[in-house]
C-alpha cells in the first residue's frame, strides 16, 4: 500500500511541475509578442529593413503583338456531282491526284442524246434546203413573203432543237472546274448516278487560306494587305500569311471581327481543317514602360504595385494594356527611373522600410 501511495504523490508532483512550466513559457511568449508589436508593424523588430529585389523603370520600344486561334481552309472547295442521271461510261481521274482546270473527270452514257443529235441534224439539214429554195423562189416572185417566213422558221426551230441536244450532252461530261487535288470517289464505272450523288470531293489549297477572329477593341488595326505569322498543330515551323478580306461587320453574339488571309502552300503540306496559331504585328509604341508581371498586386480599384522611395515602400495604382509572357505594358501610374519592387511585395505594407537590391531590367 506504501508504494501505491508513494506512486501516486510522484505522479501528482510530475503533472503540477509540467502545469507551472506550461504558465511560464505562456507568460514568456505574450511578452515577447507585446514587445514585438509595440516595436513595429506586422511583428518586425523596430527599426528593422525588409530585403526586397527591384528595377528601375527605362521606357523602350515595344512591338505590340496578338496572339489568336484560328483554322485553315481550302481555298476552293466543291464536291463533284453529275448534272444529269444516267450509266457512268468513263472515270477519267485517279484518287488521290491533282487534276488541271478544264480536265474531264466523268462521262455519262450518252447513246440515246447522240441518236436524237443525228435525227435533229438530218431535220436541221432539210429545213436549211427548203429554206435555201423558197429564197430562190422569193427572188423570182414565186411564193410569197409569209410562204418564204415559214420555211425560215421551221429552219430556226430545228436549229434550236439541235442546240438544245448538244447542251444536253455537253452536260453528260463533268469537268474540273478549277485546278487541284481530287479526294476519294464514291462510284464505279457501269454503276448508276443522279445529281443527288456525291462522285468526288475537288479542292484546291494553293493557296490556302488561314481564318480568324480578333477582338472588337482591335478591329480598327487590322488592315487588308498586312503580314501575319501563323503555325500549325504539331509543328513548330512558322508561316507567312496576307490579309485579303475582313468582314465588313463585327459578330455580335462574340464581338470579334472575322479576318481571312492566304499562305503560299506549294508543297501541300498545310491542309484544310488544321488548327493555327496566329501572331499579329500592331501598332509599335516608343518609350513604353514594361513591368515584370509578378510585380502587379490586383486591388479592388484596379491593379498596383510598390515602388521604392526614400527608403520606404510606396504603394501605387497603375492601369495596364497589353502584356506578353513575362512582362505587362504600363498605361499609367509610373514614370521613367522610379524603381519597382518586384520580389517580397506580398509581405509590404505602405511606408515599410526596405532595403533594395537592384535587378538589371
Amino acid at each position: 500500500m506504501k508504494i501505491k501511495y508513494i506512486v501516486y504523490t510522484i505522479l501528482f508532483l510530475l503533472f503540477g511541475a509540467f502545469v507551472v512550466y506550461r504558465i511560464k513559457a505562456n507568460s514568456q511568449l505574450g511578452n515577447a509578442g507585446a514587445r514585438g508589436g509595440a516595436g513595429g508593424r506586422g511583428g518586425a523588430p523596430a527599426g528593422s529593413m525588409v530585403p526586397v529585389n527591384g528595377i528601375i523603370v527605362e521606357p523602350k520600344n515595344f512591338s505590340n503583338s496578338l496572339s489568336v486561334t484560328g483554322s485553315l481552309e481550302a481555298n476552293e472547295q466543291i464536291e463533284i456531282r453529275s448534272e444529269v442521271s444516267g450509266i457512268i461510261k468513263g472515270l477519267y481521274f485517279k484518287e488521290g491526284s491533282n487534276v488541271r482546270k478544264g480536265q474531264t473527270l466523268l462521262k455519262i452514257n450518252d447513246i440515246e442524246l447522240q441518236a436524237q443529235l443525228s435525227q435533229a441534224l438530218t431535220r436541221e439539214k432539210l429545213a436549211s434546203e427548203t429554206e435555201r429554195r423558197a429564197k430562190l423562189l422569193l427572188t423570182k416572185e414565186a411564193i410569197s413573203n409569209e410562204e418564204y417566213d415559214i420555211a425560215l422558221a421551221d429552219k430556226s426551230t430545228l436549229q434550236a432543237a439541235t442546240r438544245l441536244i448538244r447542251a444536253q450532252i455537253s452536260r453528260t461530261l463533268v469537268i474540273a472546274p478549277f485546278s487541284g487535288r481530287i479526294g476519294l470517289r464514291t462510284v464505279s464505272v457501269g454503276g448508276y448516278i443522279t445529281p443527288a450523288t456525291i462522285v468526288a470531293s475537288l479542292i484546291s489549297i494553293d493557296p490556302i487560306k488561314v481564318i480568324f477572329s480578333v477582338p472588337e477593341k482591335y478591329s480598327q488595326q487590322m488592315l487588308t494587305g498586312s503580314t501575319i505569322q501563323f503555325s500549325v498543330a504539331g509543328s513548330s515551323k512558322s508561316n507567312t500569311a496576307r490579309v485579303y478580306a475582313i468582314e465588313p461587320g463585327i459578330n455580335s453574339t462574340s464581338r470579334t471581327l472575322q479576318i481571312a488571309a492566304r499562305a503560299s502552300n506549294p508543297g501541300g503540306e498545310l491542309l484544310p481543317g488544321s488548327f493555327t496559331k496566329v501572331d499579329l504585328p500592331l501598332a509599335t509604341i516608343s518609350n513604353a514602360i514594361l513591368i515584370p508581371s509578378e510585380s502587379i498586386i490586383p486591388v479592388e480599384q484596379g491593379k498596383k504595385v510598390f515602388i521604392a522611395r526614400n527608403g520606404k515602400a510606396v504603394e501605387v495604382l497603375i492601369e495596364t494594356s497589353s502584356r506578353t509572357e513575362k512582362e505587362v505594358l504600363v498605361t499609367s501610374g509610373l514614370q521613367k527611373g522610379d524603381t519597382v519592387l518586384i520580389t517580397g511585395i506580398m509581405a509590404l505594407k505602405p511606408d515599410s522600410q526596405i532595403k533594395v537590391k537592384i535587378i538589371p531590367n
